[in-house]
């Protein structure tokens, strides 16, 4: 669990297909009241974090699954 600068608490979370290192993203709810999915590296706890609202990660997961993007 991360606590953000305003005091609220955010709990990380990686995916059940990482593999055991360190070498991908965690994903966040985004507080409450501002919908959204928050994105780190794992790597880089204390780096930038990105927010993507609820329709915008939806359509990235999209693209994803139908392997749309040169990843």
């Amino acid at each position: 669990m991360t606590t953000t600068s305003s005091g609220a608490a955010v709990s990380w979370r990686k995916s059940t297909r990482s593999s055991a290192g360190d070498d991908c993203v965690e994903l966040a709810a985004a507080l409450p009241g501002d919908p959204g999915i928050l994105v780190r590296d794992s790597k880089a706890p204390r780096g930038p974090v990105f927010r993507f609202g609820n329709e915008e990660f939806a359509a990235f997961l999209t693209r994803v699954k139908r392997g749309d993007l040169d990843l």
